[in-house]
């Protein structure tokens, strides 16, 4: 008989509403011929009886569930076929209402009696037993109504969270589980409860090698506790019960040497293997709220005494090794880009596009999910577990596939690695993934020390390959690298060689006029362009340091009082180093020196918001403290771009529009030594060095002598500008087109480096005194 129905026959007449419409039809059947005055009575003395205590009425749902097991013999009926859910169900909403009644933090009688009774453990043994079947799913859901509906801090109490831990542990123990779905919802409402009070964490931790949790009894056993009277606890373990427990007890215990136990990140891991999209991405999102709490304990035990590390990278591997051998570089760039958790496709569809686009997705998911996860961790976490992706994927498993001979598999793996390298954001793995790339040397180079590094070596080797497409390919990964928010990399690259600045003459000549070039026939009067007039708005000029204190303006061998006429004598000789019979430009609309005014404005003022928080103390360096006797190497890949830049006419039209890509990227770094080295024209060089300006002097001197040789060349030349623009059909082939293509590009990239010049001078000059 149900609670309703004695409540009636008993005399008692509190009877809830929602169970108002059972006990009427119940009353119907046993009133004879008069049930409609027996109906109204009723409900007449129903709405006006009092309701019971919450406390009784709490009371009253915990002992049926405890009766059944007292009472039943069919051990094997659904937990479905039972009253328990239903009473389950009331216990939560009695609690809930209760802590609506009371002011926030009370703990009311319902609650005490819960706490105090030990009630969470007792659901936890049912739920082991999973007893009634289908009982562990009905005791998982209970724990996570309570948890989320609740919203004083229960975690504390020790009758909570010593239940909750026991509960934790059977989470994920069986792959692909009738309770998974439960097991997800019950670890996830933890992990929100921890990110709410980082600190209980410390409660979660627990000691290996403390004494074992005696078997847990049977059904049998169950009935048999269940039928004793409850006499509650001892005095000390209500006071326990009653008042948080002091979380140093768990700090204390994980500073012993015994080693600690995260079993929630170690039932978090099982999950991830779920053949369930959806659990893995639930279980992917709890690990996520796990590494970002700040405990340092809990941080050292995620890391050292977890499965987190080996997780990640595994998996990272395994979806590198599904990538077919070769794939179409266009493909690996252009492929959408991937958010974890977002990885909703078709098979079908995928594979009509490109082969090998569901393993190069599913890899680049997973590689997103780890950079973000090491983007939310902990500082000391995120470092261990970013040195782990670098050790166990990238050297691992990376560096032999980019250190093979075969053409088709360093092109393939070279475009991997470029757009994990555009992929990834969090500070700790960009850093390990530089060290991996470049090495952490900091010292000079030294032509006899360039190749210490071999991978540093192999790639920047690359950038000169006699494949064009493995050329292409690698100059656009440095492009892209050195656009990264990363001090490192363009330390390793260029600023040690450059920090000395003995590239310059020890003994400088006495100060002469540099050569006037005249003006060039498009010159244009930089003061009076609108995009750097005086009204040059606030928001956009470039917070920059006094980076070009000590550059070509200021330069001691040409300093001028004017500035304005020093900034036109350099940006006017990088307009006038290609001949005029080299000259297309001016022939073809929309291909003027002002397009390359305002991207250099661009792209510069978002270096310097990169840069800004760079540590460049001490830079420029005083010519009095620069070793300029030493011998000058101007590093590796400085030392490969110039040589290719040496050869820009004979070299094929993409090669060098990558190779000036990256050289004026570099230029428009705010460093004073970069600019002086790339951007001045007037240093006065010491024996045997050359600058980006000196190579491209060599560059025009030979193209002078080759015009000679080439009738029509001016005509030609326009004529191959305009199919490159595709104003002109492609028709006959023209001789020299190597060779003219080669000359467009310089003449652009000078008329680039120009406005870069300008830019950074007005960039020194409003924000100077």
């Amino acid at each position: 008989m149900c609670r309703e129905s004695e409540n009636i026959c008993s005399g008692r007449l509190h009877v809830c509403a929602s169970c108002l419409v059972k006990s009427v039809w119940l009353l119907y059947t046993q009133t004879g011929s008069r049930p409609v005055v027996k109906i109204a009575k009723l409900i007449n003395q129903t709405l006006l009886a009092p309701s019971l205590p919450l406390q009784e009425d709490f009371v009253y749902h915990w002992k049926a569930i405890t009766h059944y097991y007292i009472e039943t013999s069919d051990d094997k009926a659904p937990v479905t076929d039972t009253n328990i859910p239903s009473h389950l169900e009331q216990m939560l909403d009695i609690l809930t209402q209760e802590e609506s009644e009371r002011e926030s933090g009370e703990t009311g009688p319902c609650m005490e009696y819960l706490l105090h009774h030990k009630i969470l453990e007792t659901l936890f043994t049912l739920g082991k037993a999973d007893c009634p079947p289908g009982m562990k799913q009905q005791v998982l859901s209970f724990y996570t109504k309570l948890l989320g509906r609740i919203h004083q801090p229960l975690l504390p109490h020790i009758n909570v969270h010593r239940p909750v831990q026991k509960l934790i542990r059977l989470c994920g123990e069986i792959l692909a589980a009738p309770t998974e779905n439960e097991e997800i919802q019950f670890l996830c409402i933890v992990c929100a409860k921890l990110k709410q009070d980082p600190y209980l964490v410390n409660f979660f931790l627990e000691n290996k090698v403390k004494r074992p949790d005696p078997k847990s009894p049977g059904v049998e056993g169950v009935r048999e506790d269940l039928a004793s009277p409850d006499t509650g606890q001892a005095q000390a373990e209500a006071q326990a019960a009653e008042s948080p427990e002091e979380p140093k007890s768990a700090a204390a215990q994980s500073n012993n040497n015994n080693v600690n136990n995260y079993n929630i990140v170690t039932s978090l891991l099982n999950l991830t293997k779920s053949p369930d999209g959806r659990i893995v991405v639930k279980a992917c999102e709890g690990l996520m709220l796990l590494v970002s709490l700040p405990e340092p304990a809990a941080a050292k035990c995620l890391t050292e005494n977890t499965e987190l590390c080996e997780l990640l990278t595994d998996r990272l591997s395994a979806f590198y090794k599904a990538l077919p051998m070769s794939m179409d570089p266009l493909d690996i760039e252009t492929v959408e880009s991937v958010n974890w958790g977002l990885d909703v496709y078709n098979m079908k569809d995928d594979a009509a596009i490109f082969t090998g686009k569901r393993a190069l997705i599913s890899f680049l998911s997973w590689l997103d999910y780890c950079d973000q996860l090491i983007k939310e961790a902990q500082k000391t976490a995120a470092a261990v577990l970013a040195k782990a992706v670098r050790e166990r994927f990238f050297v691992a498993v990376m560096e032999p596939q980019l250190m093979q001979t075969s053409e088709v598999g360093i092109l393939t793996s070279t475009a991997l690695l470029n757009r994990i390298i555009r992929q990834v954001t969090s500070e700790a793995l960009l850093q390990d993934m530089v060290y991996f790339l470049l090495g952490e040397e900091k010292g000079p180079e030294t032509l006899a020390s360039i190749a210490q590094n071999p991978l540093r070596h192999r790639l920047i080797e690359h950038c000169d390959h006699l494949s064009d497409e493995i050329s292409i390919m690698t100059l656009r990964l440095f492009e892209h690298l050195i656009q990264k928010p990363n001090q490192h990399i363009l330390q390793s690259l260029m600023l040690r060689s450059l920090e000395e600045r003995n590239y310059l003459e020890n003994k400088p000549q006495e100060e002469r006029e540099p050569v006037e070039n005249g003006q060039p026939h498009d010159f244009i009067d930089l003061e009076e362009d609108p995009l750097f007039g005086d009204d040059f708005s606030p928001e956009n000029k470039l917070s920059s340091p006094d980076w070009l204190s000590n550059s070509a303006t200021h330069s001691p061998y040409h300093a001028k009082p004017d500035g304005k006429t020093e900034v036109h004598k350099i940006v006017n000789s990088f307009l006038c180093l290609v001949p005029d019979e080299a000259k297309s430009s001016s022939h073809v609309e929309g291909t003027g020196y002002d397009t390359y005014l305002r991207d250099a404005h661009r792209q510069f003022r978002d270096y310097c918001g990169i840069c800004q928080r760079w540590d460049w103390r001490g830079t420029p360096k005083a010519m009095e403290k620069c070793d300029l006797d030493g011998p000058f190497f101007e590093g590796h890949f400085l030392k490969v771009l110039f040589d290719r830049m040496g050869r820009i006419l004979d070299q094929p039209y993409d090669v060098n529009l990558h190779v000036t890509s990256v050289l004026s990227k570099l230029s428009l770094l705010p460093h004073p030594h970069m600019h002086e080295y790339l951007l001045d024209p007037y240093i006065n060089l010491g024996p045997g060095c050359r600058s980006l300006f000196s190579v491209i002097v060599r560059v025009v001197g030979d193209l002078m002598l080759r015009i000679q040789r080439i009738p029509d060349f001016t005509p030609k030349l326009l004529l191959v500008r305009k199919r490159l623009l595709g104003l002109e059909p492609e028709g006959l082939n023209i001789d020299h087109m190597t060779l003219l293509e080669g000359v467009i590009v310089l003449e652009e990239f000078c008329k680039e480096l120009a406005a870069i010049a300008f830019v950074k001078f007005h960039a020194s000059a409003s924000t100077s005194p």
